[in-house]
């Protein structure tokens, strides 16, 4: 299976739905390589940085399954960088 390395862009701006998103990351936690998450206090918003290493349909699948929810925002930069699992 061909597998790409992506990092994942997500602003959170509705802190409500910071669970939903919480258990995503979770259930796709084998393919995650990396997180780091940033409050920004001033502008009363959180960003966070996923990199990925998975199926191309995986990382799109996550990244749809987050835009979905309320007031969260997602962009994903795929590398050239493939590999078969």
């Amino acid at each position: 299976m061909e597998t790409r390395v992506a990092v994942m862009g997500i602003i959170v701006e509705n802190t409500e739905t910071v669970e939903q998103l919480n258990d995503l990351l979770h259930a796709y936690g084998n393919v995650i390589i990396g997180r780091m998450g940033i409050p920004y206090r001033e502008k009363g918003i959180h960003v966070i940085s996923i990199v990925l290493d998975a199926p191309q349909d995986t990382i799109a699948a996550l990244a749809g399954k987050i835009g979905q929810l309320s007031g969260i925002h997602v962009k994903t930069a795929y590398s050239n960088v493939v590999s078969n699992a």
